[in-house]
Order: C-alpha cells, then sequence, then structure tokens
C-alpha cells in the first residue's frame, strides 16, 4: 500500500481563476462567506429537544417536528395545525428557514429529467437533477409499477478540482455548502415527486447521488452530516438505504481513509479518468498530489472494509484515454488489488461543455474497451447520457443564469 499526505497539508488559498485555456490552481479550502441559517437538518436528536425546550416547549414536540419534516417532507411549520398556534412562526423562523430558492427549471428526455437551478442565501448558485428510469410512455400521468428515481446533487457552490474537461471544475469553487442546504435539495425532489408532478405519477427518490457539483469529500462533515441525515430511521431523518447513496470523490486518499473508518456501508464512487499518472495528472490535477496506485489502493481498503464495491468512473475522450491499451493497464491495476468482485467500472461518454478542446469517443473504440475490460473480467457499464439537451449531464454543471 502508497503512503498518503494529509489533506490538511495541501490546503492552498483560494485564487482568481484563470485565463482560458490555462490550468487553474487546484483549491482545497473554500473561501469563506457568510454562513447559512442553522436547519433543524443541521442539529443532532439531542440538539433538536434542547433547542425546542429553549422555546419553552416540551420535549415531545421536537419528534412531532421531525415527522412533520422528514416523513410527511412537510417544510413551512405555519401550517402545523398540531403544534400551538402561537408556536408556529416562531418554530419556522428559528428552525426551519428555506436554504434554497429554485431560479430555473429545464426537462428533458420527455420531462424525466429535472434540472434545478438554485439560489442560497448569498447569491451563491447550485444545481441538481432529477432523473426518474422504467416511465412506460402514454400511459398519462398514474402511478406506474416499477419506475424508481435517482437525484442528482450539489455538496459545494463550484469545485476546487479543475478538472479541465469538467464545467464544474473550470468554474472555480465558491465556497462550501451546509449539511442544511446539501439536504434541502433532496427535500424539494422528495416534495416534487410526492406530488406526482413527474411521469410515471407519485413516487419517492430512490438513490442519491453526490456527483453534482462539487468534490464532496473536500467538504468533508457536511457532506457526512447530509448521508447520515439521509440514511437515519424516520423520524430522526429520511430513512433512505445506505446501499441507494453514492459519494463520488477525484480521490482524496485520506478523506476516503477517513470515510472508511466511518461506519456508513454506502456506495464510494472513484473519478478515475485514466489509468496511468503521466495522462491523469492532465485530466484529474488532484493526481499531483495522489497517485493512481494511491488512490486505488484507498479505494481497494473501502470495499475490503465495507464489503460494498466499489464504482470506477471513467469518462472516455476521443483520443485521449479510450485506448485499449489504457483499458488493459486499467483491467491489470484493478484485478493486482484482488479478483473477487470488489470493483465496477462505470463508462461515461464525454458530455460536451463550452470551449472543450476534447469530445466523446467514437462508438467503435467504446465498444473496444468495454469488450477489453470484459476480456480481463472486469464488471463493467456505459451510463445513459441524460440531461445532454438542458447541460444537465455528468460534467456539464456551471450553474449560470441563462439570458
Amino acid at each position: 500500500m502508497s503512503a498518503s499526505r494529509p489533506v490538511e497539508d495541501l490546503v492552498l488559498p483560494a485564487e482568481p481563476l484563470a485565463e482560458p485555456g490555462k490550468q487553474l490552481p487546484l483549491v482545497f479550502q473554500a473561501p469563506r462567506r457568510g454562513k447559512p441559517a442553522k436547519h433543524w437538518i443541521d442539529l443532532s436528536v439531542d440538539e433538536r429537544v434542547e433547542a425546542v425546550k429553549e422555546l419553552g416547549l416540551p420535549a415531545f414536540r421536537a419528534n412531532q417536528m421531525s415527522k412533520h419534516y422528514f416523513e410527511r417532507f412537510e417544510t413551512d411549520p405555519t401550517q402545523w395545525t398540531d403544534l400551538p398556534k402561537d408556536a408556529r412562526e416562531q418554530v419556522a423562523t428559528q428552525f426551519f428557514p428555506n436554504l434554497v430558492t429554485p431560479i430555473s427549471e429545464q426537462r428533458c428526455d420527455g420531462d424525466t429529467t429535472v434540472k434545478t437551478l438554485w439560489r442560497l442565501h448569498d447569491g451563491s448558485l447550485v444545481e441538481s437533477v432529477l432523473m426518474r428510469y422504467g416511465v412506460r410512455r402514454g400511459l398519462g400521468d398514474e402511478q406506474q409499477s416499477g419506475v424508481r428515481s435517482t437525484l442528482c446533487i450539489s455538496s459545494q457552490a463550484g469545485c476546487g478540482m479543475a478538472c479541465p474537461f469538467c464545467a464544474t471544475g473550470q468554474g472555480g469553487l465558491q465556497r462550501n455548502m451546509s449539511t442544511g442546504e446539501i439536504v434541502a435539495q433532496v427535500m424539494k425532489a422528495e416534495q416534487v415527486l410526492q406530488s406526482g408532478q413527474l411521469p410515471g405519477g407519485a413516487g419517492q427518490v430512490n438513490n442519491i447521488v453526490f456527483m453534482g457539483m462539487g468534490e464532496p469529500l473536500a467538504n468533508y462533515k457536511a457532506v457526512l452530516g447530509a448521508v447520515r441525515s439521509i440514511t437515519d430511521p424516520t423520524p430522526h431523518g429520511l430513512g433512505m438505504s445506505k446501499r441507494g447513496v453514492t459519494v463520488s470523490t477525484v480521490g482524496l486518499v485520506p478523506r476516503i481513509q477517513q470515510l472508511t473508518q466511518e461506519g456508513l456501508p454506502i456506495t464510494l464512487a472513484i473519478s478515475l479518468h485514466a489509468p496511468d499518472d503521466e495522462l491523469r495528472d492532465e485530466l484529474v490535477p488532484i493526481n499531483t498530489r495522489y497517485k493512481v496506485d494511491e488512490v486505488l489502493d484507498a479505494a481497494w481498503e473501502y470495499a475490503r472494509e465495507t464489503k460494498r464495491r466499489v464504482s470506477i468512473e471513467y469518462i472516455l475522450i476521443k483520443d485521449i484515454n479510450d485506448q485499449v491499451e489504457r483499458a488493459a493497464l486499467l483491467a491489470r491495476r484493478l484485478k493486482a488489488r484482488g479478483d473477487w468482485g470488489w470493483v465496477h467500472v462505470n463508462l461515461i461518454p464525454l458530455n460536451p461543455t463550452p470551449g472543450s478542446k476534447w469530445t466523446a469517443s467514437r462508438k467503435s473504440d467504446e465498444q473496444a474497451f468495454v469488450k477489453t475490460l470484459e476480456n480481463w473480467g472486469i464488471p463493467v457499464t456505459v451510463r445513459d447520457t441524460r440531461g445532454q439537451e438542458i447541460d444537465g449531464a455528468c460534467g456539464q454543471l456551471a450553474a449560470q443564469l441563462k439570458d
């Protein structure tokens, strides 16, 4: 196993965006900006009880309020008629501030993919993407069996990892999001699905992927708090299965190691994109700090400890990283760490972004890459590139106001 350096040693100051065509700096420390108001989500169970008592309300009101919020997705305490009327406004103001405000919404794929642009309290912009699968066409809006929903959420406003093929990374890092702001995206999606506004009828979020804006493990404390809020049993959290949550990272090795010890068997996704250090240094600049072997060692250890298969995310870029020789190298490096199904490769055709010098691989090269991995016995799939028309696919989120 390779030695790793603490991420704290790599903290760099926020710097202005580089000129077009120049490599942006890696930024690990988010710029300090005004914190959002503390939300019910941000409080532990014990803190919720104490906060309610400080308002002069009995302790049982804390559970009552959590049931409204986490079980029924009701976010406006002024409408909670089982609370004393004279306490509702104070509860709303103190514990349930509005953290994310919708600015615009775009839909595609027959209205089954929805990208929402959110404004945070300080004007920062982030995006989330809600996707429904298994919707049968021509059946109207009645509830359909077998329909599932995946929500892709943001954890930072912008991103400091500077990957040159990613619109978010090229926009730089504005700030970290709070646990409350992260989970608020989930609550809004739950309300949309519960109301039956999308094709397939009323439903709920089945899977959550931290693959929106930001590097989740660079905002570790808030992201971990969000994961716990999402997976804690109701009424103290949303009660989702841990197996339905995926956290993606470009490879912050110390944080992967920390996550390994948390006792949360969620899915870890590694944005690898190249099996060799020379190319990955260019495509994923964090590789200049943590090399491929270090990242894969940490991923393997996560799989061994949690018994959860790791997903290797690999964007296919024409004539850059899509050669069969690189597919074979990737397979060798994965197999060298174990042959017990610890890993799955998720290939992603490159999605177009403004000003990019790269494009998606030819279909023939994509197929050859897949075949090479399969010949090595590596489980592999090619991701469905949904949301391209609305710049909502992988690597396209830029959180910009449209004219």
